[in-house]
C-alpha cells in the first residue's frame, strides 16, 4: 500500500476504510452514514485488536477509523502498533472522551485526528475526509479542551487540592465536611472557589475535571 493510492474526496477511486470498535451497533451506524459517500469503501470490519491487526493484513485498508477504548485493549496503543507495520497508514481516533491528555497520546501515536462519538454524523464524514487527504482534525470540542488545558492554571490552596481530590473519589459536600471537620456551607464555598479558579461552568464540569484527575490509569491510557 503508497500514499499515492490514497483519493481525494470527490474522486473516482474510493478509499478503503476499515472500522475498529467493539461495539456492533456502533459500527453499523458508521457503516450506514458512509454507504451514501461513493467516496468510501468500508473494506472490513473488526471488534477487538486481534481482529483489527488480521483485518489490516487481509483488507488493506488507507484509512482506519479507530475507537480508543477498546474491550481488554489500549486504542492508542493498537494504533501504534498498526503504524509500525502500516507506515502509510491514516489512523482516526474515535472517542467517547475529550480527554486532551488522550488526544495527546494518540496524536504522539502517529494518528492523524481524533473524532467525538457524540459529533454531528457530518462532523464525523469531514474527520474522515480529512484525513483521507492527508491532513489532520480534531473535534472542535476537543480543540477547546486542549486549549484550554495549555493555559497556565491558578494554583489551589492546599484544602481547595484536597477538596477537589475528594470530589474526584465522588465525595459528597456533606461527606468531605465530616471528613475535613468543616461545615458544608465552608465546603460549598471552596467548591465556588475552585469552579473560578479553574474556569470550570458548572457543578457537572467541575466534578468531571475532578474525576480525570483523580483517577488512575484505565483502558484508554498508554
Amino acid at each position: 500500500m503508497s500514499p499515492e493510492r490514497l483519493s481525494a474526496p470527490g474522486t473516482a477511486t474510493p478509499v478503503r476504510l476499515l472500522l475498529v470498535d467493539d461495539h456492533p451497533l456502533v459500527r453499523e451506524g458508521v457503516r450506514s452514514r458512509l454507504q451514501g459517500e461513493p467516496r468510501y469503501l468500508v473494506v472490513g470490519e473488526a471488534g477487538n485488536a486481534e481482529e483489527a491487526m488480521m483485518m489490516l493484513i487481509a483488507t488493506q485498508p488507507e484509512v482506519v477509523l479507530l475507537d480508543v477504548g477498546l474491550k481488554g485493549h489500549n486504542g492508542i496503543q493498537l494504533a501504534q502498533t498498526m503504524l509500525e507495520r502500516v507506515p502509510e497508514l491514516r489512523v482516526l481516533m474515535y472517542s467517547m472522551y475529550d480527554n486532551p491528555e488522550y488526544v495527546q497520546r494518540a496524536l504522539q501515536a502517529g494518528a492523524r485526528g481524533y473524532v467525538l462519538k457524540d459529533a454531528p454524523a457530518g462532523e464525523i464524514v469531514a474527520a474522515i475526509d480529512a484525513v483521507a487527504a492527508g491532513g489532520t482534525f480534531l473535534s472542535p470540542g476537543v480543540s477547546k479542551r486542549m486549549f484550554r488545558s495549555q493555559q497556565p492554571r491558578p494554583i489551589l490552596s492546599p484544602r481547595e487540592s484536597e477538596i477537589l481530590s475528594a470530589l474526584g473519589r465522588g465525595e459528597s459536600s456533606k461527606q468531605i465536611a465530616k471528613a475535613l471537620d468543616l461545615s458544608v456551607r465552608t465546603v460549598e464555598t471552596h467548591r465556588q472557589n475552585i469552579k473560578r479558579k479553574l474556569e470550570l461552568e458548572g457543578q457537572a464540569e467541575l466534578i468531571r475535571y475532578a474525576v480525570e484527575h483523580a483517577r488512575g490509569p484505565h483502558r484508554d491510557e498508554v
